[in-house]
């Protein structure tokens, strides 16, 4: 399978890289670094990125900056760090790559335990997560083509065995499931 992995040099995608490399042929992505660059909060960058890659079997991503902190601290400026970066930038990666992704692709985005299990000074990251959550519900409803997708919900990755968290990846790009929200290790 032909894999573009957008955050591949990040906390996720140090562990996924090499792990899915054994199997799959990887195209790396990032706002630093990576076989190509991209920002997630700017849809001209994606839309570039999906021209420039071509025959991709599956987008995963695995990127996207969020603000900690608490509620007092919270404003629209810190809040829109979440929403343009993390959650409109995953919307985008497939309401944009829908176009280019091979028939029968799918999408694994990222969101994170805090959509369902929110702490103390993570407002934002609450937020985000249950957003992006809520988008994988209802997107694979009406994707076309055969086009799968799903989500990876981590728990804070130091906490995870590494095994876990790359099987769950490749469960969702490597079994027919589709507008599953994966969990691991709540």
């Amino acid at each position: 399978m032909r894999i573009l992995l957008i955050g591949a040099n990040g906390e996720i995608g140090k562990i996924l890289n090499p792990a899915l490399s054994k199997n799959h042929e990887i195209i790396s992505a990032g706002r630093n670094s990576g076989d190509f660059k991209i920002d997630l909060s700017d849809s001209n960058s994606i839309e570039k990125l999906f021209e420039e890659v071509k025959n991709i079997d599956s987008c995963i991503c695995v990127a996207g900056d969020c603000y900690t902190g608490d509620l007092h601290s919270l404003d629209e400026e810190k809040l829109n760090i979440g929403i343009k970066n993390k959650l409109l930038g995953q919307v985008n990666l497939v309401l944009i790559g829908q176009k280019y992704l091979n028939d029968n692709g799918s999408f694994i985005l990222t969101s994170g335990k805090m959509g369902d299990k929110p702490v103390k000074n993570n407002i934002s990251k609450a937020i985000v997560n249950g957003g992006i959550n809520s988008f994988v519900l209802s997107a694979s409803l009406e994707l076309e083509r055969g086009i799968r997708i799903n989500a990876i919900s981590p728990a804070k990755i130091s906490d995870i065995p590494a095994e876990d968290l790359i099987n769950a990846y490749a469960k969702g790009i490597e079994e027919n499931i589709n507008g599953e929200i994966i969990k691991v290790n709540y």
